[in-house]
């Protein structure tokens, strides 16, 4: 394998936010439940944090089949 270094980079959709850390699933999966009433996002639950203070977050974000590509930036015109 090599050593080198690899910038991950978020490449597939509108990126993952954080809308609460829980320190047991079942109450992290009762806000995943709650919030997987709307059809136009998604929602998941992930283990985290450092060794010494795990924690399940849950994370949603838009659906990237409906979500509106994002913005190109316009060059500035030389003077």
């Amino acid at each position: 394998m090599s050593t080198k270094e690899v910038e991950a980079r978020h490449l597939e959709g509108p990126p993952w936010k954080i809308v609460g850390r829980f320190s047991t699933y079942e109450d992290a999966d009762a806000k995943r439940n709650e919030l997987t009433q709307d059809p136009e996002t998604q929602v998941k639950v992930h283990y985290q944090g450092p060794a010494s203070n795990r924690y399940f977050a849950v994370k949603v974000r838009t659906d990237p089949s409906i979500a509106p590509p994002p913005a190109r930036r316009k060059k500035r015109r030389k003077k």
